[in-house]
């Protein structure tokens, strides 16, 4: 039987389609759209390199899809760029992207809608192609002439700033380049926060709130950095350039690092951030944000929110309120504040009525909010029925004067130390003044009493047990918190100061123990000129600071004219002894550098991390201690100087070490937290040495060693800088890297030194060290005074000083 020939029928349509799908895929190529090709669906640019890809995304869970730019090489995806971010799309498969025939690059909707465009024009747009950088740059060129570029997305940022990439103004055009918050996480649409050139004409960048609220500056550019902007002067890693010309005012960020990646972010909280992407972490590492506070950020929580930092949501409601939206504050975009659960009944024609039916809920603050104005009455009385009679005022606030706030109530963070703000509620609302029928009120009164009476006296009864047990009993400390001692309490846990661990300037510490016999060291303060109130609020200070590589204060006593400080006990003792001490145990290089990491950590908390700037003063090994695991701990705060966050310098009397101190200081110059840079450089050289910088007990071609270890460095020596106590046994990579991080550090210009969250990036080796140069300052006083030691030249520079003055 003869076999039929197969036949098949394929309708021409679909071949049509197929060919046109395959041929759309083959010729996009792989950085490039060129004229009559289209990027649809999961099709997507790839730089030439790989760092960079474009394409269709969906941010979180939002089922809504954007044309955007992301890293390639890092996961999860994190998207640097977005074409359409105020019109999403729905459908990508029938959506695309491609250079129109004005020369545009543009995005269209399944039914042939424009939803976005670049908005260009080129007089030939068959010769225009749109390519994707590995800088992360979508430009709009001319195919045969690439430097003739007609748009580029490095024009038109959204909310990241990368490398190569630019914020400013075009003069010619009066465009900005500004960087604006995504609304959040799944919605790249335009937020509440802009980061942009100060319109006023400064050189510097400002934060913006709705476009009109100024809330950060940057500091002016001073030719080398923005006082504001921590680790990115002309000297690091993160190197910012400022150019102003006749064509554009901007600034620039440069970053050559290799197998990393950094961007700049206005996150949707209203923070400017700064991350590292390192391929041997493979995470992202925030290395600084601005303001340091979030809450600090204008209107972060919204209308009627509350700020506080340790909350695990940042962001709350005022009693009385609930929440704008559940959804936007559940992904942690918060600006749609609060609104009253209890609508107002107010009524202006019926003030007596609005009286009963509405009052006001006291609410601490940290300061007051803006907007408020001010009112002639006489009293507290007065301006509380002032408000109450206005159905615009929502809040008063009386001290020696009077203020209200009509509308909407922004920029609140509570803090119980402060003076309080008054918010107008529904009676019903505000606690402990709802509706209630006076029998329920006489039987609760009644059971609470009760149940108060009998507390009282069983705590009465175990108060006399434990007081009859533990006769010099006193209050333990407990993690996050400090506790005042009685002087005698700690007379007994010292065995009447029997055995002194040291003695320094300010005072002389002893070791004790606990009850619970753990052992504790109490520092005994030989003089002090501040009243009680300020010593107390200093201590609380000191005690909100908790990080791994500073001392733990766990208590403190303030009885009469006596002043202890109660520490941590640290059996391993000071830095110094194990340095200098040749009868001490000799550390290797392995614990000095994991110390020297340490103290650079501890440093950058205090400088960085904390609410107010903390500018230790006195670095220098005495004050670094060891505990069992030789684990460094920052000590000895009695010189600090706290610098609120509005400001970057503080001028005051210099104090310190001979040794350690900063040129600025010495010549009688405001001081900045550069000034502990100076200092920790300094004593980064001893720790590599093993011996006192001014110690001309060992020959040397200067008699001032951070001299001659810098022109070692520079001649490649490093190997005889060492401790010879160690007999050479180093990591080579370790030790060059600490002592050009030690040079930079002591450079006399303090905009040179790096911030010390940048030296630990540094010394981590996650930011390559450049080699620096000899500071000029010393090496000149060292070339002009060969027969005097640098500690003889500080001293005669104070002396100048004083005499000047």
């Amino acid at each position: 039987m003869p076999c039929k020939k197969a036949s098949f029928s394929f309708p021409l349509s679909c071949v049509y389609v197929l060919f046109a799908s395959l041929s759309i895929q083959h010729s996009l190529g792989g950085d490039t759209i060129s004229w009559g090709q289209s990027l649809i669906g999961d099709q997507t640019l790839v730089s030439k390199e790989g760092h960079f890809e474009l394409g269709f995304f969906s941010p979180g869970d939002s089922k809504r899809y954007y044309i955007g730019i992301w890293y390639k090489k890092v996961s999860p995806q994190t998207v640097i760029w977005v074409a359409n971010r105020e019109v999403p799309i729905y459908n990508t498969s029938s959506s695309e992207l491609k250079i129109t025939e004005n020369g545009s690059l543009a995005l269209f909707s399944n039914n042939r809608k424009l939803v976005w465009s670049s908005n260009s024009v080129s007089y030939r747009a068959n010769s225009t192609v749109a390519v994707l950088l590995d800088t992360g740059n979508i430009v709009l060129r001319n195919h045969s002439n690439s430097s003739a570029i007609i748009w580029q997305s490095f024009d038109h940022p959204t909310d990241t700033w990368l490398p190569g990439g630019w914020l400013g103004m075009n003069k010619i055009t009066g465009e900005y380049q500004r960087l604006t918050s995504w609304k959040n996480f799944e919605d790249p649409s335009t937020g509440n926060f802009m980061d942009t050139l100060d319109p006023s004409g400064l050189n510097q960048f400002i934060l913006l709130w709705n476009g009109s609220e100024t809330y950060w500056r940057s500091g002016v550019w001073n030719g080398h950095a923005y006082s504001e902007l921590p680790g990115m002067d002309t000297s690091s890693a993160f190197v910012n350039n400022f150019t102003d010309n006749n064509e554009r005012k901007q600034c620039t960020l440069t970053f050559n690092i290799k197998d990393a990646y950094t961007r700049s972010v206005l996150d949707s909280s209203g923070q400017v951030q700064q991350w590292l992407w390192t391929n041997r972490n493979q995470e992202w590492t925030l290395i600084w944000s601005q303001p340091a506070d979030p809450c600090d950020v204008y209107s972060v929580c919204g209308a009627f929110g509350i700020c506080e930092r340790n909350n695990e949501t940042l962001c709350s409601c005022l009693p009385g309120f609930e929440p704008v939206s559940i959804r936007e504050w559940n992904l942690n975009d918060w600006s749609s504040g609060c609104k009253r659960k209890t609508r107002s009944q107010c009524r202006e024609d019926n003030n007596s009525a609005t009286r009963e039916k509405e009052g006001f809920l006291a609410m601490p603050f940290k300061r007051l909010p803006g907007g408020s104005q001010p009112l002639a009455v006489h009293n507290t009385e007065e301006c509380k029925l002032a408000c109450l009679s206005s159905c615009s005022c929502t809040a008063y606030y009386y001290d020696s004067g009077c203020m209200v706030w009509n509308g909407d109530v922004r920029n609140l963070q509570q803090n119980s130390n402060a003076g309080s703000l008054y918010i107008r509620l529904a009676a019903s609302d505000i606690p402990s003044t709802g509706n209630r029928r006076k029998n329920t009120r006489v039987v609760t009164i009644g059971i609470c009493s009760g149940l108060a009476a009998v507390f009282c006296i069983t705590m009465a009864v175990l108060i006399w047990i434990f007081l009859r047990r533990r006769r010099h009993l006193t209050m333990m400390p407990t993690e996050g918190s400090i506790v005042q001692f009685k002087y005698t309490a700690l007379q007994h846990m010292t065995r009447n100061f029997s055995e002194m661990l040291g003695k320094g300037g300010f005072g002389t510490v002893f070791k004790g123990a606990l009850p619970n016999s753990t052992a504790i060291a109490v520092k005994q303060i030989r003089s002090i000129m501040q009243q009680e109130k300020d010593f107390r609020t200093e201590v609380t200070t000191l005690a909100r600071i908790q990080h791994v590589n500073l001392i733990r204060l766990l208590g403190f006593c303030c009885d009469g004219t006596k002043r202890l400080l109660v520490y941590d006990y640290m059996p391993n003792g000071s830095l110094d002894r194990h340095l200098f001490n040749r009868n001490s145990v000799v550390l290797d290089w392995k614990k000095r550098y994991q110390i020297i990491i340490g103290i650079a950590k501890g440093l950058e908390y205090l400088h960085e991390k904390c609410r107010e700037r903390i500018i230790h003063c006195d670095v220098k090994p005495e004050n670094i201690l060891l505990d069992s695991e030789f684990c460094p701990k920052v000590s000895d705060f009695g010189m600090a100087k706290l610098i609120h966050r509005d400001f970057s310098r503080a001028l005051t009397s210099m104090r310190g070490t001979i040794g350690y101190l900063a040129p600025e200081w010495i010549l009688g110059q405001p001081i900045t937290t550069k000034a502990d840079v100076y200092s920790y450089g300094m004593m980064l050289f001893e720790m590599i040495s093993g011996r006192r910088n001014n110690d001309q007990s060992q020959s040397t071609n200067d008699k001032y060693f951070p001299v001659w270890a810098a022109r070692k460095l520079n001649e490649g020596d490093v190997l005889s800088l060492l401790d010879e106590n160690l007999a050479h046994e180093a990591n080579m990579e370790e030790l060059a890297r600490v002592c050009n991080v030690a040079c930079w550090c002591i450079q006399e210009n303090e905009a040179h030194r790096p911030s010390m969250g940048l030296a630990v990036l540094m010394l981590e080796g996650l930011v390559e060290v450049n080699l620096a140069p000899i500071p000029s300052l010393l090496l000149q006083l060292t070339e002009d005074q060969r027969d005097l030691s640098f500690t003889q030249l500080e001293l005669m520079n104070q002396k100048l000083h004083l005499s000047r003055q």
